[in-house]
């Protein structure tokens, strides 16, 4: 069988996380996306943390890391100084940059952006079309409804976005379908989650202008 072809090695340049683990800058092997052949990239623990696939263009760009058992895959980007560590999944076409961490189990994906000094980390799932710069411009709040699950909402390109379960979409859709297929208890705790999320993140947004 063919060995498949790396898109990336490991280079000597390392740094000594606090841990102890070390973590190494990558070299590109070949040109894809934007990143030609022989390219330095960020830091990862090992080759499991960024996929090495060339059906994608993931990359882990400047001085940011990717260490535990976090994983970069697809056309996701992650650069500037961000971190992701844990069980941390960052993937599809989201972009992870400035001094923002994920980490935990949380998962960003789709066409999200998380930069600034933003903070997504438990069960936070963070997708479509996010863009969160700022720790206050996400909430989410875990062993809530009838499933005991996570739900999370955050600032999107064109008004909040919220995620429980396989559901995403707009607050006023969350609370639609809410209405329709939970009973009282459950709806009125979505409903009062829901107020506390907006007050935490239009307050932010009010602030601005």
């Amino acid at each position: 069988m063919r060995e498949q072809q790396k898109k990336y090695e490991l280079t000597d340049e390392f740094i000594e996380h606090w841990s102890g683990k070390k973590l190494y800058r990558i070299r590109a092997l070949v040109t894809f996306g934007t990143v030609v052949a022989g390219e330095l990239g960020g830091f990862v623990e090992s080759e499991k943390n960024l996929d090495q696939s060339l059906s994608g263009n993931a990359w882990v760009y400047g001085d940011a890391r990717v260490y535990g058992n976090a994983r970069v895959s697809g056309d996701a980007r992650v650069s500037g100084d961000a971190l992701v560590y844990g069980n941390a999944r960052v993937y599809g076409d989201a972009w992870v940059y400035g001094d923002a961490r994920v980490y935990g189990n949380a998962r960003v994906s789709g066409d999200a952006e998380v930069s600034g000094d933003a903070l997504v980390y438990g069960n936070a799932r963070v997708r479509s079309y996010a863009v969160i710069s700022e720790r206050k411009m996400i909430f989410w709040a875990t062993n809530v409804g009838s499933g005991n699950g996570t739900l999370t909402v955050f600032n999107g390109k064109d008004g909040l976005i919220v995620t429980r379960g396989c559901f995403t979409g707009t607050v006023d859709e969350f609370l639609a379908k809410s209405a329709e297929v939970h009973d009282d208890k459950t709806k009125n705790e979505y409903e009062l989650l829901i107020e506390v999320a907006k007050s935490r993140i239009l307050g932010v947004k009010d602030e601005r202008n």
